[in-house]
C-alpha cells in the first residue's frame, strides 16, 4: 500500500500519469479559464464547461472568478505599477519564482474581484462547493491518488500536480512570458514567444501572439508556430462541445485602389499588427539607406544610427532613455525622422477612439498622400501595399 495501489504501475507508468494528468490540467486552464471564461473567445458546451471546472476544482484550487480577474486585470493595466505580475516593473526573479504569492495577494482585492470579475460561474456548485471548499478538492484528488498507486507515489504525484500550475503557468508564462522569446509583433508591452512550438504549457507559449490578438481562441499566428490548445479546442468544436467566436485576422489583398475607402480603413484597423509588422520592415529599409549614406560624410552618426537599430523599430514600449537616444540619433537623418514620426500618426489611426468613420478614413487618406509624396522610397512602397489591404 505504500509503493503500490490499485494499479501497480512501473516507475515510468508513475511518470507517464502524472504528465498525464499535470497536462489536463493545462488544457483546462488554456481552454475554460483562459480563452472562454477570461477573454471569451470560445463558447463551451456545459458538458466541456463543467468537466474542466471539476478538474480545475481537484487539482488546483483555483476560483474561476479570482484567475479571471487577475487576468483580465493584467491585460488592462500591463506593464504599469498595477500589472498584478509584471517582470518589468516588479522583476523576473520575483514573478518566476513567487508568480503564486503574487497571484494569491491579488485575489484578496475586492476592488479587482469586482471590477474584473463578472461574468463568471456563480451558479450552486461554484458557490457552495468549488469557491468556498477549494482545499477540499485537492483532498479529494491526494485520496484517488493514494488509492490507485500508493502512499507515496500517490503524494508524489499530487505535489507534482500542485506546484504545476504556480510554477508554469504564475511564474513561466507571466514571467519569462514578458522578459526572454522573441516577438511576432510589436505591440505596446514586453510581452514575448518563449518558443514557436505550444505543446508544454497548451499554447501558452505564444504569449506575445496572444497580447496581440487577446480574444483570439488560436494563440499560433505564423506557419511554424503550433498551438495544441487550439487543437484541442477544434477537437472538441468537431464533437460539438465548443464554438469559436473569435481568431486573430488573416490578411487579405486586392489590387490597390487608387484612394483608401471604408473597405480599406475596416481592414488596416482590423489588421493593424500585420500593418505593422510591414511598416518596421519600410523603417529597417530605410535604417539601412540612411547608414549606408551616412557612412561616407559623418561615420560617428552613421554607428549611432547602427547601434540603436533595435530601438528604433521598437514601438511604445520602452525606457525613457531608450527613446532619448533614438531621438538624438535621428537628428542627422530626415527620411528616419519623417518614417518613425508617420509611424506615430498610423498608430493614432486606431487609437482614436472618439473620432468618427470619416474623421478616420480622411486621416488614413492624407496619411498615404503624404507619406507617397515624400520620396522615401519604402515608405512610397509600403504606402501603396496599405491600399491594397481588403
Amino acid at each position: 500500500m505504500i509503493f503500490s495501489g490499485m494499479l501497480d504501475l512501473p516507475w515510468w507508468g508513475l511518470v507517464l500519469v502524472a504528465l498525464g494528468f499535470t497536462h489536463v490540467t493545462i488544457a483546462s486552464v488554456t481552454i475554460f479559464l483562459h480563452r472562454h471564461q477570461a477573454h471569451r473567445a470560445l463558447d463551451l458546451h456545459p458538458i466541456a464547461s463543467h468537466f474542466f471546472r471539476f478538474w480545475l476544482w481537484l487539482t488546483t484550487g483555483m476560483v474561476t472568478k479570482e484567475w479571471a480577474a487577475i487576468h483580465r486585470k493584467h491585460h488592462a493595466k500591463c506593464e504599469t505599477a498595477e500589472d498584478p505580475h509584471s517582470p518589468q516593473i516588479l522583476g523576473i526573479k520575483r514573478v518566476l519564482w513567487g508568480g503564486v504569492l503574487l497571484y494569491v495577494k491579488e485575489s484578496h482585492k475586492a476592488e479587482t474581484m469586482e471590477r474584473y470579475g463578472h461574468g463568471t460561474p456563480d451558479d450552486w456548485v461554484e458557490r457552495v462547493a468549488y469557491s468556498r471548499h477549494a482545499i477540499l478538492g485537492l483532498t479529494v484528488m491526494g485520496l484517488v491518488n493514494v488509492y490507485l498507486f500508493g502512499l507515496v507515489p500517490g503524494v508524489l504525484i499530487l505535489l507534482t500536480q500542485i506546484v504545476w500550475i504556480p510554477f508554469w503557468a504564475a511564474g513561466v508564462i507571466n514571467g519569462i512570458g514578458h522578459y526572454w522569446g522573441y516577438r511576432s509583433f510589436d505591440i505596446d508591452d514586453a510581452s514575448k514567444n518563449i518558443v514557436p512550438w505550444g505543446i508544454l504549457i497548451g499554447g501558452e507559449e505564444l504569449h506575445n501572439n496572444h497580447h496581440a490578438y487577446a480574444t483570439s481562441a488560436k494563440l499560433s499566428a505564423k506557419w511554424y508556430e503550433f498551438d495544441i490548445g487550439w487543437m484541442y479546442i477544434r477537437i472538441l468544436e468537431a464533437l460539438g462541445l465548443a464554438t469559436v467566436k473569435k481568431v486573430a485576422p488573416t490578411p487579405r489583398f486586392e489590387p490597390a485602389k487608387t484612394m483608401c475607402d471604408y473597405e480599406t480603413l475596416h481592414a488596416v484597423i482590423a489588421n493593424r499588427y500585420d500593418v505593422l509588422a510591414r511598416y518596421a520592415k519600410a523603417v529597417k529599409r530605410t535604417w539601412r539607406d540612411e547608414v549606408e549614406r551616412l557612412q561616407h560624410w559623418s561615420p560617428r552618426d552613421a554607428a549611432l544610427l547602427k547601434s540603436l537599430k533595435r530601438a528604433l523599430v521598437r514601438i511604445g514600449y520602452g525606457s525613457e532613455a531608450d527613446r532619448a537616444r533614438v531621438a538624438e540619433a535621428l537628428k542627422p537623418s530626415k527620411p528616419l525622422q519623417v518614417a518613425v514620426s508617420m509611424r506615430e500618426e498610423l498608430i493614432a489611426l486606431w487609437q482614436r477612439s472618439n473620432a468618427s468613420k470619416e474623421q478616420l478614413l480622411r486621416h488614413l487618406q492624407d496619411w498615404c498622400r503624404r507619406a507617397e509624396s515624400s520620396g522615401i522610397v519604402p515608405l512610397v512602397d509600403f504606402s501603396r501595399r496599405l491600399r491594397s489591404y481588403a
